[in-house]
C-alpha cells in the first residue's frame, strides 16, 4: 500500500488555524476484523507502556519546569491507560505479562525506529504516534465484548495540547524547526501504520476482509493529517 512507503522530504510549514480544510473520510467499521481480544489488549497495553517512557524521557530532559510539568502529568495520563488495559485483561482471566510478552521485541524495535534526534522530534513523535495509534486501538477495542469502557479509556486524550503548545513554542523560536518537523511527521507514518495493521490477523478472514482494511488505515491518514495541520505542517 502507498501508505507504507516513505515520503517526500519536501516541507512546507504553514500558520497554526490556517490548515487545509479536514479530509472527510467515511467512517469504517472493523466489527468482523476484530482480533483475539487478549493478543490485541496485550499489544495496547505494552504500546501504553512505550509511550509512557518517551513521555518520562521527554519530561526528564525538558528545557523549563513548565515543560517538565506538563510532560509529567501527560506521562501519568497514558500509564493510568496502561492501568485500565491490565485491568481489562485480568478481568478476562488472562495473565497481563504472558499477553504483552509477545508483542515486546516488535513494540521495541518500534520505539527504536520512532525515536526522534533531539528533545523536539521525540515530542513529535509521541504527538503523532500515540495519536494514531489510540485512534486505532480505541476503535478496535471498541468492537470487542464488553469493550466500550477501555476504548473510551485509550481514546482519551492525554496531554496532547500540551504537547501542540510546546512545540509550537519551539517553531516560533525556529522557524527551520518546522520544515524538520513536518518531515519527521511524515515519516513517521508507513512504520506506525505498519505497526496497527499487525494488530489484524494475517490475512484478514474472509479475505474481502483485506481490501476493508484500506480505507480504515485512509481514515487514521486523514486524522494524522488534522494533526499535521495543528501545527502549520503539510503532511
Amino acid at each position: 500500500m502507498a501508505w507504507f512507503g516513505r515520503h517526500g522530504d519536501g516541507a512546507e510549514h504553514r500558520p497554526r488555524g490556517r490548515g487545509r480544510e479536514p479530509q472527510r473520510v467515511e467512517r469504517v467499521g472493523l466489527d468482523d476484523l476484530t482480533p483475539d481480544p487478549i493478543a490485541v489488549l496485550g499489544q495496547a497495553a505494552y504500546l501504553q507502556l512505550g509511550h509512557f517512557e518517551a513521555l518520562s524521557r521527554a519530561a526528564s530532559t525538558a528545557p523549563t519546569l513548565e515543560a517538565k510539568g506538563s510532560l509529567s502529568a501527560a506521562a501519568g495520563k497514558v500509564l493510568a491507560k496502561h492501568s485500565a488495559i491490565i485491568a481489562e485483561l485480568d478481568s478476562r482471566g488472562a495473565d497481563s505479562s504472558a499477553a504483552m510478552s509477545v508483542h515486546t521485541a516488535a513494540i521495541d524495535r518500534y520505539f527504536e525506529m520512532v525515536q526522534g534526534a533531539d528533545w523536539y522530534e521525540d515530542l513529535a513523535s509521541i504527538y503523532f504516534t500515540s495519536g494514531l495509534l489510540d485512534d486505532f486501538f480505541g476503535r478496535i477495542t471498541g468492537n470487542l465484548d464488553g469493550g466500550a469502557k477501555i476504548s473510551a479509556s485509550i481514546s482519551s486524550d492525554a496531554g496532547s495540547e500540551d504537547i501542540v503548545q510546546l512545540l509550537a513554542d519551539g517553531m516560533s523560536k525556529d522557524p527551520r524547526l518546522a520544515s524538520r518537523l513536518a518531515v519527521w511527521g511524515r515519516r513517521l507514518v508507513g512504520d506506525t501504520l505498519l505497526m496497527a495493521r499487525s494488530a489484524l490477523p494475517h490475512p484478514v478472514n474472509p479475505p474481502a476482509g483485506e481490501a476493508r482494511i484500506e480505507p480504515v488505515l485512509t481514515e487514521l491518514m486523514a486524522d494524522h493529517t488534522r494533526r499535521m495541520d495543528r501545527l502549520g505542517l503539510t503532511a
